[in-house]
C-alpha cells in the first residue's frame, strides 16, 4: 500500500516521503496512529503544493537573508560604555546590546538570537569580529568596537 508519511518513521521514510508500506503495518499502525495517509491522487497533490509552498517560502528567506547579508558584511558598530581599570566594562556587552546597535547605526533589524558571541559577553574594552548566522549557510561578519565613554 502507497502511503505519505506525515512524520518521519523510523526504517522506512522521511516526512512528507511517498512510500510503499505492507497492508497490515500500513492499515493497523501507520494509518491508526496518523503517521501516515493513503496516497490518493488528492493527497499526493497537497503533498506537492505543501513541497512547492515550503520551497519558495525558503528561497525568499534566503533572498531577505542575503540582503540583510550585504547591509551589515564588514560593516563596524561603535558601542560606547563605562569601563573601569584596565578596560574592564562594568556590566558586559550581550547580543541584545548589538542587535539594538545594529539598528540604531545601521538600520538594519537583527534578531539577538542570530549574533553569535563565542565567549558569552563582551567584558573588555576592545575590537571583536562577530558572526551573524542569518540563515542556513549565509553568515555575515560584523566589527563590534567597544569604547569608553569619555
Amino acid at each position: 500500500m502507497k502511503v505519505i508519511l506525515l512524520q518521519d518513521v523510523k526504517g522506512l521514510g522521511k516526512q512528507n516521503d511517498l512510500v510503499n508500506a505492507k497492508d497490515g503495518y500500513a492499515k493497523n499502525f501507520l494509518l491508526k496512529r496518523n503517521m501516515a495517509i493513503e496516497a490518493t491522487p488528492d493527497n499526493i497533490n497537497i503533498m506537492k503544493s505543501r513541497q512547492k509552498a515550503v520551497q519558495n517560502r525558503m528561497l525568499t528567506q534566503n533572498a531577505e537573508a542575503q540582503e540583510v547579508k550585504e547591509r551589515i558584511d564588514g560593516k563596524k558598530v561603535v558601542i560606547k560604555t563605562k569601563a573601569g581599570e584596565n578596560g574592564k566594562l562594568y556590566g558586559s556587552i550581550t547580543t541584545k546590546d548589538i542587535a539594538e546597535e545594529i539598528k540604531k547605526q545601521l538600520n538594519v533589524e537583527v534578531d539577538k538570537k542570530k549574533i553569535v558571541l563565542h565567549d558569552h559577553h563582551i567584558k573588555t574594552l576592545s575590537i571583536n569580529e562577530v558572526p551573524v548566522k542569518l540563515h542556513s549557510g549565509i553568515v555575515a561578519k560584523l566589527t563590534v568596537v567597544v569604547e569608553e565613554i569619555e
